[in-house]
């Protein structure tokens, strides 16, 4: 029976990820306007970005991100993190200004299993500067929550440094993201691990909030990795 349900939720991951363009399910919001900001959202496998949109998202995660890996265990390695980024099932969500054409936001998430279930992993969420706090954050989230919704997955989940108060408020207290069941734990000591993997249940009952077209949202500038 375990195999069984393995084999189904194996099939649901193969399924996501044959799908040529999965905001294609969400055709409504390709486009992000407010807040002074005019964005279309395009989603893209790794494989078929062009190597300076890729170079791009490298350089902001690297911007946003070093500081914070080089004060944990795992410190920060180019390599290590480019291949993680250009990955075979890494897929992005990009954000371009409609005016430059230049590229402001992103998301790297995969669908994938995680232990027994099929899930939506978010890698990174990244931002310009100049688009913090003006919802673009909270807008990329519920893209994916509503594309895990679509496509069957369980969960959306990501893992979060614990020392990043900006990330650890958006995802906890924005947008309700838990601590989930297998992110590492010690009793005896708060500080044992760095950082701590967060997710949120896709509601098979119903639908997960839509992303607001109509009324601005405010979101702290994230960073997940």
């Amino acid at each position: 029976e375990e195999n069984a349900k393995l084999e189904v939720s194996l099939a649901k991951v193969e399924a996501a990820n044959k799908i040529a363009d999965p905001l294609e399910l969400l055709s409504p919001f390709k486009k992000f306007e407010r807040n002074g900001l005019n964005l279309r959202i395009e989603c893209m496998k790794v494989a078929n970005m062009e190597k300076d949109l890729v170079d791009w998202a490298f350089q902001l995660t690297k911007a946003n991100m070093q500081k914070l890996y080089e004060e944990s265990d795992w410190g920060w390695k180019d390599k290590d993190k480019y291949a993680e980024m250009t990955e075979d099932r890494a897929q992005y969500l990009v954000a371009f200004d409609v005016t430059t054409g230049k590229p402001v936001a992103f998301t790297h998430f995969r669908f994938d299993m995680e232990l027994d279930d099929e899930v939506v992993y978010c890698y990174e969420i990244q931002l310009e500067t100049e688009c913090r706090r003006k919802g673009l954050g909270k807008f990329l989230m519920q893209i994916l929550e509503l594309l895990a919704f679509k496509t069957d997955m369980t969960k959306v989940m990501l893992t979060t440094f614990k020392n990043n108060k900006v990330s650890q408020d958006f995802f906890k207290k924005t947008m309700k993201y838990e601590v989930d069941e297998i992110s590492p734990d010690d009793p005896l000591f708060d500080d044992a691990y760095h950082y701590e993997i967060l997710s949120k249940p896709t509601k098979k009952s119903a639908k997960p909030t839509a992303p607001d077209t109509t009324t601005a949202t405010q979101s702290q500038p994230v960073t997940a990795s």
